[in-house]
């Protein structure tokens, strides 16, 4: 460690710190109002704008190899800054329709947007991590913000249920991380992902190592809903705010992937803790087969859209892990995972966000039926919606077309993956049915009633913005596959 923090340093992570930075401002701002109803999101909006600003300075500035920060703790590399900017992009659209969500239903912003970007801070700790130590600090610094996220609906029962088993269970998953870390440090001395790939190679096959792995690795499989560890998922996902169930579904995926491709491609990449009956191979590819298969399965069943998005992200997470795995044995396959992280997350904001548009106060209309005709009343709105899910479902010419052709093609490269990619282009197919759910109740079913939906220019202004990603995705991968081409990890 050195004796002091430089202005390279500060510079290089600029971005986090003016998030972190702008949370703190939100907080003295309704502090000062003395209880008065206050209008957070557009200073909200302007603080994640500017650290998007601060990302495309970084981008430019920084090299190939990255630059370390506090001995070791963190980096800026290409690779945390192009997921920088996914989270600040999927904050952004939150920050948008959540202003027109709180207003009609009746939340008070005071803390809303401060924890909002608290937890944005916390993602992005997570991917600049380079030790266990600051992963740990990511982790929490996310998670309580996202539980109060969760439970912000005060007064309805299913808000808080959420909550609280979203709470417990995360405490569970810390608890492991913690032990995990304990374990893997005792056995090799080391938290710093550098230092811990050289131990961890030495030391691989014994025991307590292996364990420590499981812990650490199962705490971030919790984050980002792999099967057995998704449990929580539906329930946390329907019963929060929905804007929060977007974030959640988007940006929180997205730091918890960016986190474990950055230890799996460093820390536990020597061929001792990868192959055989000790590695991690084999048991993610089980479970990358087991998230997808039954996240489709059981999306196929549900009765809400919400409930149906949620077992669709646990889908998604098992296709992401098979990109995960891919990267993680060649670490020049990054691109096609951080590709899927953008289109998913686009489309699943817009989905989420025209579930958002559509639902009024104690009338959500989270049910199929409670869309019904929505076509005949508002075309634009059920047009976007279609498009989110054909490219949910990986329809061309949309960006999850392209996110899946990427992916399932580095994927083929290595002969060891060839039998999961045909299990993940068969679970894609399956997908296609619960998908166009929505679509058929929209254009082919008579509604009951016209709905009133949030007429508000945030929220369009989100829907717009999102459509337009995945469509640009679509008709123009080129663009951001070399962006993310670019974005390499710092070795």
């Amino acid at each position: 460690m050195t004796g002091g923090v430089g202005m390279g340093e500060l510079q290089a992570l600029a971005p986090l710190l003016v998030v972190t930075g702008w949370a703190a401002l939100l907080l003295l701002v309704s502090a000062l109002a003395g209880g008065r109803s206050l209008r957070l999101g557009p200073l909200a909006l302007c603080g994640l704008l500017l650290a998007l600003a601060a990302v495309v300075w970084d981008w430019r500035l920084v090299g190939a190899g990255g630059q370390v920060l506090f001995g070791g703790l963190a980096v800026s590399d290409r690779f945390a800054l192009f997921l920088d900017a996914l989270l600040l992009l999927a904050g952004s659209l939150t920050v948008l329709i959540s202003g027109a969500y709180l207003d009609e239903h009746g939340f008070a912003d005071d803390a809303y947007f401060s924890l909002l970007l608290l937890a944005i801070s916390g993602m992005m700790l997570l991917v600049h991590a380079t030790s266990l130590v600051m992963l740990l600090i990511g982790l929490e610094t996310m998670s309580l913000a996202i539980y109060a996220l969760v439970a912000f609906w005060v007064g309805k029962a299913t808000s808080a249920e959420a909550a609280l088993k979203y709470f417990v269970m995360g405490a569970v998953a810390s608890a492991f991380l913690v032990f995990g870390v304990a374990l893997i440090y005792g056995v090799t001395g080391a938290t710093g992902y550098r230092a811990l790939a050289e131990a961890a190679a030495q030391a691989a096959g014994q025991p307590l190592l292996l364990l420590g792995m499981v812990f650490v690795l199962g705490a971030l499989a919790f984050k980002v809903a792999i099967v057995p560890l998704h449990m929580w998922v539906p329930d946390a996902y329907e019963g929060a705010p929905t804007p929060v169930t977007g974030l959640m579904a988007s940006a929180v995926k997205a730091a918890g992937f960016g986190a474990l491709l950055r230890l799996l491609a460093t820390s536990f990449a020597a061929d001792g803790l990868v192959y055989g009956s000790t590695g991690w191979l084999n048991p993610c590819w089980t479970l990358a087969a087991l998230t997808m298969s039954l996240g489709n399965l059981a999306a196929l069943r549900q009765p809400s859209i919400k409930r149906m998005l949620a077992y669709s992200s646990v889908a998604h997470a098992g296709y992401v892990l098979l990109g995960v795995i891919a990267a993680g044995l060649h670490p020049g396959q990054l691109a096609p995972v951080l590709f899927y992280l953008l289109s998913y997350a686009a489309a699943t904001l817009g989905a989420l966000g025209v579930v958002a548009w559509i639902g009024r106060r104690e009338a959500e209309r989270l049910t199929f039926e409670d869309w019904a005709g929505l076509a005949r009343h508002h075309p634009v709105v059920a047009l976007a919606m279609t498009v989110f899910m054909l490219s949910l479902a990986g329809v061309p010419p949309t960006g999850g077309f392209f996110a899946k052709f990427y992916l399932f093609r580095a994927a083929l490269r290595d002969p060891q993956l060839v039998t999961l990619v045909v299990i993940a282009v068969l679970n894609s197919v399956v997908s296609v049915y619960y998908y166009l759910r929505p679509v058929v109740a929209m254009y082919f079913q008579d509604g009951v009633a016209q709905p009133q939906p949030l007429a508000r220019p945030g929220v369009y202004a989100m829907l717009g913005l999102a459509l337009a990603l995945v469509l640009l995705l679509g008709l123009l991968p080129g663009v951001p596959l070399d962006w993310a081409l670019h974005a390499q990890l710092a070795r």
